[in-house]
Parts: C-alpha cells; sequence; structure tokens
C-alpha cells in the first residue's frame, strides 16, 4: 500500500479512537444536565457519580485528539493547512470548549462549596454539548465538500459550513454521545442509576436509528461511493442491537454495539472522502491524498515510530480501563477533598500545619 493511502487509513483509526473513546465521555457530560434526579443534594452526589465514572480515563481519551492533528500535520501538511484555515471559527469554538471542560474537571473539586461545585459541573456540561454538536458539523462538510480555489484554499466562508446536511451531522453526533453515554453509564454504576441509565440509552437508541438513519441515507444517496452502503448497513444493525441488547440488561454488548456505530461512522465518513482529503463542493477543486501528503521519507520514518509506539499506549491505556472497571454509586462517594482539608483546619483551630499535605486527604 502506498504510504500516503496508509497514513490517511491511520488517521482515521486515530479519528475513530478518540470519538469511540471521548463520545462517551462527552456524553456522560451532557447526561449531567438532565440525568440527576431528587433533592438538591442528592443530584449533586450523582452528578459526583457521572464524573466519577469518566475521571480516570478521560484526559487519556483526549490523547488521540492530539496525536489524530499532529499526525494530520506530518503526514498531510496541505490538508491541515486548509482544514485549520477554513475551518477555523468551529475548530476555535471546540478548542475553547475543551479547555473549559478540562479546567471544569480539575477544579470543581477543590473548594466545599455547592455553588463553586454547580458553576464548574455547568461548565463540563457546555464542554461537552459544543464538541459533541461541531465535530459533526465539521465532519459533515467534509463529507459534502467545501468550496476550494485553485491553491486549495478554503473560500466558502463561515456560514456555508451551517448548511442544512452538516447541522443533521451535529445532530447525528450528539444523539451518538448521548446514547454513548448513557450505555456507558449502565455498564458503569449499579442500582437505581444503573436502572436509570439504561432508560435514557433506550430512549436515546430510538432516536438515534431515526437521526442516523436520516443523515446516513443522504449522505450515501448525494455524496457517497457504492462500497460505503457496507457502513450503513453495519450501523443501523448495530443501533437496533444497543436497543436490543440494553432492554436485556446487557450492558457489555450494548457498549460494544454503540461503539461499532461510531466505527462505521468513521468509516463511512472517510470512505465518502476518498481518495480526497478535502473533496470539492459542486464539481469545484478537490485536495487529494497525494496533492496533501508530506513526502515518503517523512511518511516511512512516520510509520516505524507508530509500528513502535502504538501497541505501547494501547497497551496501557486497556490497563487504565481494567484497573477502574469496577462499578460507583452515591454510597462510594468519598468526602469532597475541599471539605476534608477543612475539617482538618477546623480540628486544628483554623491554623494550617506543614506536617498535614493536602494531597494526602483526597
Amino acid at each position: 500500500m502506498d504510504l500516503s493511502i496508509l497514513w490517511f487509513v491511520l488517521i482515521a483509526v486515530l479519528w475513530t479512537g478518540y470519538l469511540v473513546l471521548e463520545g462517551f465521555d462527552f456524553g456522560v457530560g451532557m447526561l449531567m444536565s438532565f440525568f440527576p434526579r431528587g433533592t438538591q443534594e442528592n443530584k449533586a452526589n450523582e452528578r459526583r457519580v457521572l464524573v466519577n465514572t469518566i475521571g480516570p480515563v478521560w484526559d487519556g481519551n483526549e490523547v488521540w485528539l492530539l496525536t489524530a492533528g499532529g499526525a494530520t500535520f506530518a503526514a498531510f501538511p496541505e490538508w491541515y493547512a486548509t482544514l485549520f484555515s477554513g475551518f477555523y471559527l468551529p475548530l476555535l469554538f471546540i478548542l475553547l470548549a475543551l479547555i473549559v471542560r478540562v479546567v471544569a474537571f480539575e477544579y470543581r473539586g477543590k473548594i466545599a462549596s455547592a455553588t463553586w461545585s454547580r458553576r464548574f459541573d455547568l461548565l463540563i456540561q457546555i464542554g461537552s454539548w459544543v464538541p459533541a454538536v461541531l465535530w459533526g458539523v465539521a465532519f459533515a462538510n467534509l463529507v459534502r465538500g467545501v468550496l476550494l480555489d485553485e491553491n486549495y484554499q478554503f473560500i466558502g466562508g463561515f456560514w456555508s459550513l451551517l448548511n442544512p446536511f452538516a447541522l443533521l451531522g451535529g445532530a447525528t453526533t450528539l444523539v451518538l454521545f448521548l446514547l454513548h453515554g448513557s450505555v456507558f453509564l449502565a455498564l458503569k454504576t449499579d442500582g437505581e442509576l444503573r436502572a436509570r441509565a439504561r432508560t435514557f440509552a433506550g430512549r436515546f437508541a430510538i432516536a438515534a436509528i431515526v437521526i442516523v438513519a436520516s443523515w446516513g441515507l443522504w449522505a450515501q444517496l448525494a455524496f457517497s461511493v457504492t462500497w460505503t452502503w457496507a457502513a450503513v448497513a453495519v450501523a443501523a444493525l448495530c443501533l437496533i442491537g444497543v436497543l436490543v441488547t440494553n432492554a436485556q440488561g446487557r450492558e457489555g454488548w450494548a457498549f460494544t454495539l454503540s461503539a461499532l456505530t461510531l466505527v462505521a461512522a468513521v468509516v463511512l465518513i472517510f470512505g465518502s472522502m476518498f481518495p480526497n482529503v478535502m473533496p470539492g463542493l459542486d464539481g469545484g477543486p478537490s485536495l487529494s491524498i497525494e496533492a496533501a501528503s508530506s513526502t515518503q521519507y517523512t511518511l516511512t520514518v512516520m510509520t516505524w515510530v507508530a509500528v513502535i509506539l502504538t501497541p505501547v499506549v494501547i497497551a496501557y491505556q486497556a490497563w487504565t480501563y481494567w484497573v477502574f472497571r469496577r462499578r460507583l454509586t452515591t454510597t462510594d462517594l468519598p468526602a469532597p477533598a475541599g471539605l476534608a482539608w477543612k475539617k482538618v483546619r477546623e480540628a486544628l483551630g483554623g491554623h494550617d500545619t506543614p506536617a498535614v499535605n493536602p494531597a494526602d486527604l483526597t
């Protein structure tokens, strides 16, 4: 296989890893908006459980995005330049949302204050809703095609990206991530939380079947090639499988099928783009894989690095998921770090002491 085509496939694999793993992170973050029930205290505890289900893995999941972006820059610099200049505003909004989300995860438990926690919980929700929609908008525009000039510069403008097909693409990723997050919560929680997560997963599975089918058929009939019908069929079967297995309480299978739906979506997206990295709109100029790729020497070095390091990264991440595999409930919640340190200070008469490290209390 030509190395430029190989790296086109590898970048698709990296995006698959990102959407599958970060997808349930976004889903859980969005579910914080309406999943918790009961009193304010119980809602706060349930939001803590939701955060704790993804707490050990969310930052590792984001590494897939960094790797995909870095690989695109190194393997296809022309693609990187055209994409990040033409899609500047949507990608900027995504970046800002991700930054806000990261800060919220890190700071929400630093002070023993319900108001403080609620504010950062809101930021987690915003940082999850925005990328969940905008990633779908961006990828849908790549399937549809964009306006490029003869120098492969994007000339469409920001508002041209908000076309009906792209907006439906945003709705597609939104509902897929909500479904993925719901199934993940059913897999990672127990008791009443698990039952409620299964209820949400069943509802989102029905919505996903309708919305994903609409976008997939539109993409296939208007912009895609014949063989990508297989991806559409796989996505449809997987979504039906999620609905059935979730109803049976088989969360492991439901999560696997939900992940395969996202895999099929990436296959449809990249299969529709091939042999271009940015197809032209309405017969206009397209940026091909060959025109966008780096030199053979660069691609060769990258291939050897990927062969050596990728198995190590995958093994480490798999080990992380295995270590933190236990189901969680509200009874498993420790005292917030800020509250624990506050109690120590009160016991010491309000004075700090160098003999006690706050980090030892978390």
